[in-house]
């Protein structure tokens, strides 16, 4: 069902942990699943993301997905982060299982949403991010009703 690239983020996830006074910090969820993802960045003065951290409470595809998306930032540009999608963070794990996709929808939020918190502290705009939403599913919620 996982692929081993999954397995191997699972059972030993890089970048877990907290950073103390961030640069910027996002936490998303999914009130479906109970997944909460919480990504830490510390960037650099030429918008470089020196280090990234990331807590996650919930499924195995969650933490998998949040440890191969601060994998894919780190050392990367604020642009350059902007260009990471769940799709990225999909194909760079070699495919979720359709049912766990929303995890990686939700790696792609924690990271705008710390990219966020970041261009608000600073007072700059970053170019194609848009305010992220808290939790990740809203769309679905509204449509139930």
């Amino acid at each position: 069902m996982y692929t081993e690239k999954v397995m191997d983020h699972f059972e030993h996830p890089r970048n877990v942990g907290e950073i103390e006074n961030p640069s910027g910090m996002g936490t998303v969820g999914n009130p479906k699943c109970g997944d909460i993802m919480r990504i830490y960045l510390d960037i650099d003065d030429n918008q470089v993301i020196r280090d990234v951290k990331f807590k996650t409470f919930g499924c195995g595809a969650a933490v998998a997905t949040s440890s191969m998306a601060t994998e894919l930032v780190k050392g990367k540009t604020v642009q350059e982060a902007m260009a990471v999608t769940n799709k990225a963070v999909m194909e760079a794990l070699d495919g979720l299982p359709p049912v766990k996709v929303h995890c990686s929808l939700l790696a792609e939020e924690a990271i705008h949403a710390a990219l966020w918190d970041y261009a608000q502290k600073k007072g700059i705009t970053i170019e194609g991010l848009e305010k992220p939403k808290d939790n990740i599913g809203e769309e679905e919620e509204e449509e139930d009703y």
